[in-house]
């Protein structure tokens, strides 16, 4: 049975992630700041993402899900440290866990990475300039690492949804997700489950001519 660790695995598209590979007959370990995670994980903190990738043992896949929208301000009202949080958990939170895993995924032959980016690291979103930013680094990281890997067996893939059914939206101020929601030619939000069939497939055996790329779930929104 294949392991997957995936972070912010207790909510939104990580809880959805859990779930349907589960139902594919995946172990599935949680890593979340959630009491209820298998681990409360921080993953801004580097020695406790250490210590809980060595307690789990060998991981084939690893969704990166953890994530927070940040401030939703014009860059000029950004205060600092809310800029260097979303940087710090969105962007370093990211590099942490796979910087731990990707060793024995190499050693193995065989690994399956997902990074959740978002349409705004590509469109950017008014108003939420550090989400952009930060989701727009989680694609260069993708594409950087994807090459850096390429011959391993490991592919390292991201996905970028537009607005998704999830509680992290409650964080969004209304003009925002107004905004972007308006963007989506279908007109509707998506559903987590939509993301995590997605998501499933990356993981899969099935996925094995693609890395370094950037998926699209956007209800039509993208446009490159």
């Amino acid at each position: 049975m294949r392991r997957a660790i995936i972070t912010g695995g207790q909510s939104g598209l990580g809880a959805a992630s859990a779930e349907r590979l589960r139902a594919d007959g995946i172990e599935v370990i949680t890593f979340d700041v959630s009491a209820s995670a298998d681990f409360h994980v921080d993953v801004t903190d580097s020695a406790s993402v250490h210590e809980a990738v060595i307690a789990v043992g060998p991981v084939d896949i690893l969704v990166n899900s953890a994530g927070i929208v940040g401030p939703n301000q014009p860059l000029w009202d950004v205060d600092p440290e809310d800029w260097r949080r979303t940087f710090d958990v969105n962007v370093h939170g990211t590099y942490a866990v796979t910087r731990a895993v990707v060793p024995g995924m190499m050693e193995r032959g065989w690994g399956r990475i997902v990074n959740i980016a978002s349409m705004a690291g590509k469109d950017g979103n008014p108003n939420l300039s550090a989400y952009s930013a930060s989701k727009a680094a989680i694609i260069g990281l993708t594409k950087s690492l994807g090459k850096e890997l390429a011959k391993t067996g490991v592919l390292v893939n991201a996905i970028a949804p537009a607005v998704i059914d999830t509680p992290m939206n409650a964080t969004t101020s209304p003009d925002v997700l107004a905004h972007i929601t308006s963007l989506i030619p279908m007109g509707r939000v998506g559903r987590p489950a939509e993301v995590a069939a997605l998501i499933a497939w990356l993981t899969s055996d099935q996925c094995s001519f693609s890395t370094g790329a950037v998926y699209d779930i956007s209800g039509g929104r993208a446009s490159y």
